[in-house]
């Protein structure tokens, strides 16, 4: 049986609080159904049991249509079932259909990644103690020769060159993945550290960008910058902190990148409490 905290009824009256603006925190998988549809029926304990494997980090949203026939208009159901995921506050994929366990789970998986341990606890497991980065590199490109039918090593090695700031390197591994991986949480992790660490190529230091703040608090580059060194170094709380200020201050400033920002840094860090908490606070500016 699926936690209750977990899966949920879904109303018009709860509907934005518990589904999109849950879903900055936990993507939530939204469920078209009614009582005298069979494949509904069918498709119910797959859901439930795919999104127990997530262990929290995945929601089911249930929602009645011959009860909530406004949540459904606005959905444009047509046919039921019918599942939707919302992540980041929006609308990003969805299917028709009564589908195997095999087809749910690999439509979660494009879009949230395999169920598992964080990725820094998986890699710790497998990487010797006192490693360098280097030597990581070169077990990694080791394993990978020896193992041409697991490309997902590629994914360890750009994550690996990330860290060794061989940022040109690390986006040749990610545009070598097969297009099944190419969306995988570990994926959009490097993809966001390279998009975060590229915006730091010749940048000022934390010293001089806090100098520029200290003249105009209104320098919302130097606050961006700002954010990305501590995001990056040693400081994430104060990164975030910078972010959320240039989002409260000024959210459509270059195309929204302070949302685009604290999305990425999600990505990348893996203090599941820290992410957590701010994506809570981005929610509170942005609703």
């Amino acid at each position: 049986m699926t936690d209750p905290s977990h899966a949920f009824d879904a109303i018009e009256q709860n509907f934005e609080t518990e589904v999109i603006q849950a879903s900055l925190t936990v993507p939530v998988l939204v469920d078209f159904w009614a009582e005298w549809c069979g494949p509904c029926k069918s498709l119910a304990p797959i859901l439930e049991k795919v999104v127990e494997s997530y262990g929290g980090k995945l929601r089911l949203a249930k929602v009645d249509t011959d009860k909530q026939q406004q949540l459904a208009a606005v959905f444009g159901i047509r046919s039921l079932p019918t599942v939707v995921l919302v992540k980041d506050g929006q609308m990003v994929d969805g299917f028709m259909g009564a589908l195997p366990e095999s087809g749910v789970r690999a439509f979660v998986e494009k879009h949230v990644g395999k169920p598992q341990a964080s990725a820094a606890a998986a890699e710790a497991a497998k990487a010797p103690a006192n490693e360098t980065p280097r030597q990581t590199i070169a077990r990694l490109q080791d394993e990978i020769a020896a193992n041409a039918d697991k490309p997902e090593l590629r994914l360890d090695l750009a994550l690996a060159l990330v860290r060794a700031d061989e940022a040109d390197a690390a986006q040749a591994q990610l545009d070598a993945l097969p297009p099944n991986l190419a969306s995988d949480a570990k994926a959009r992790r490097v993809a966001a550290q390279l998009d975060l660490s590229r915006a730091l190529n010749g940048a000022p230091d934390v010293a001089a960008l806090r100098a520029r703040l200290a003249q105009n608090p209104a320098d919302h580059d130097a606050r961006d910058l700002l954010g990305v060194h501590l995001l990056l170094g040693d400081e994430p709380a104060q990164g975030l902190d910078e972010f959320l200020t240039l989002l409260r201050t000024a959210r459509d400033w270059n195309e929204g990148r302070a949302k685009k920002r604290l999305i990425s840094a999600f990505d990348v860090l893996d203090d599941e409490d820290l992410v957590g908490t701010y994506r809570r606070r981005m929610s509170s500016l942005l609703f």
